[in-house]
């Protein structure tokens, strides 16, 4: 099976028109953009750094820039290291560049509905894929167990307001307690099966599945601070 797009815990999402962000904003005077761009590329633990610099964040949340032209990938990621303040490990760096790559592929909700992106239908009840996870092969019962926990992870973490609301006005039966226990049982799920191992995702699964309610709050802090219309 093919990398899944959702299985990434590296930099190598970060696109040509982030490295020239990143670059025009390197505050070291005095070097050209081609001795800064071999310096990104060479030294990866430079790109770390400056990932987690206050000078980045500044400018991905300067509010008079609105139409900033940078990735997804890049603002997530930023915005996950400023307010996850503890990413010294390798194993936190690793969830941050998880959780930055979910986000900017579940923020087309096509994606955020399919297992897979050429699914010819897409999902809107949990229950609908544990039922399907039942009878599938193995990889794809992996996949179903990653994208309940990822879109758990999403919705609770994003859009905890749009689920209270359903709850408490629309009378629908789910609540928040409902995706954190799913979201917690199939990531736990996902990292014991074979193919986390294969893709290297089982720590990381591991993490989310044992931590999942405080990167929920992580991302609950982000959704309002960041993301919410001022």
């Amino acid at each position: 099976m093919n990398r899944p797009d959702f299985a990434r815990t590296d930099l190598n999402q970060l696109e040509d028109r982030d490295l020239r962000c990143i670059i025009e904003h390197f505050p070291v005077p005095g070097r050209s953009y081609e001795e800064i761009a071999r310096v990104v590329h060479d030294l990866p633990t430079t790109l770390e750094s400056i990932l987690s610099s206050d000078y980045l964040f500044q400018k991905v949340c300067d509010k008079s820039k609105l139409l900033l032209d940078v990735s997804p990938f890049l603002l997530f990621n930023v915005l996950l290291r400023h307010t996850l303040r503890d990413h010294r490990t390798q194993p936190e760096r690793r969830i941050i560049n998880y959780l930055a790559n979910l986000l900017s592929v579940f923020v087309h909700t096509d994606r955020m509905l399919r297992v897979q992106p050429y699914d010819s239908e897409g999902r809107d009840y949990l229950i609908e894929l544990i039922s399907e996870s039942e009878g599938a092969d193995a990889n794809r019962q992996f996949l179903i167990y990653a994208h309940i926990g990822n879109y758990s992870l999403f919705l609770t973490g994003l859009f905890p307001k749009w689920i209270e609301y359903r709850h408490r006005y629309k009378r629908r039966p789910v609540d928040m307690g409902y995706y954190v226990d799913f979201g917690r049982t199939y990531f736990n799920r996902a990292a014991s099966h074979r193919m986390a191992n294969e893709f290297g995702l089982d720590d990381v699964f591991f993490r989310l599945s044992l931590l999942f309610e405080s990167y929920q709050s992580t991302l609950n802090h982000i959704s309002k601070t960041y993301l919410a219309p001022s």
